[in-house]
């Protein structure tokens, strides 16, 4: 059984071969997809798919940090609003969240108070969190230290930073997600996750992007999160079936996944 913890498989880059590729993740034993928001106007869809079958699509509901612009209020009120939670099914998470300054560090102070808000509204909620941490981890620390790292918990998606920053990470008993990046040549990923004990780390695809080799260049789908957890299984020496039953129950763990 695998757990695909990150997937965006209703973006439209699915729309030719949606059922197809949902199938063909089932028969690579994906059990369960967590699926992460980006915006408004990614809602209607996830919310379509994730009612196409509650038993296997569960929701993350939050704004990702690469929409936050001068409408970054609007975009809150519509995202939280009572209206768009009641049209989502098995919300388990808030997400994804976080910053991301490797292109653009004009909306910074937006990006910091958009973060803000939402760990404030998981923690009232009592829900884990997913951030997306891009050329932003001491920023995103210095977010969380204001409150937020007693009690909390989540996971830092597509993990790229250092054994240092992963054990902050790990400090704050949140966990690492591990996806294609792995799988990468010029990759440092294999050298942490080998430091990290594997009941921290949660596998994903972040599909459909950033595809594991052999498939890297090709659109990501999440049945290739068995190149994930077969990579890991080598860097670490466990056996795959292991890394496989682990992962996903740190993942249903995190989650409260059925």
């Amino acid at each position: 059984m695998l757990i695909d913890t990150h997937s965006h498989i209703y973006s439209e880059e699915f729309d030719a071969d949606r059922n197809e590729a949902i199938g063909r993740a089932k028969l690579a034993g994906v059990s369960h997809i967590v699926l992460p928001n980006i915006d408004a106007s990614s809602i209607d869809r996830l919310a379509s798919l994730s009612r196409s079958d509650s038993e296997y699509f569960y929701v993350a509901n939050g704004l990702h940090p690469t929409s936050v612009n001068v409408d970054y209020r609007k975009e809150l009120e519509l995202i939280f609003s009572d209206n768009t939670f009641a049209s989502l099914t098995n919300v388990v998470a808030i997400g994804e969240i976080g910053m991301d300054l490797y292109w653009d560090d004009t909306f910074v102070e937006e990006q910091k108070h958009v973060l803000d808000f939402q760990l404030s509204y998981a923690k009232e909620r009592k829900l884990p969190v997913i951030i997306h941490c891009r050329n932003a981890f001491g920023q995103i620390m210095d977010v969380m230290s204001a409150g937020y790292r007693s009690g909390m918990t989540g996971v830092f998606h597509c993990f790229s930073e250092d054994y240092e920053a992963a054990k902050q990470v790990l400090d704050m008993g949140f966990n690492i997600g591990v996806g294609g990046v792995l799988t990468y040549k010029k990759s440092t990923l294999p050298d942490v996750v080998a430091r990290i004990p594997l009941t921290s780390i949660l596998l994903e695809t972040d599909s459909p992007y950033l595809a594991p080799v052999p498939h890297r260049g090709k659109r990501n789908e999440p049945a290739f999160v068995a190149c994930v957890a077969e990579k890991l299984s080598q860097i670490i020496g466990r056996d795959y079936d292991d890394v496989c039953e682990t992962t996903s129950a740190n993942a249903k763990k995190l989650f409260n996944l059925n």
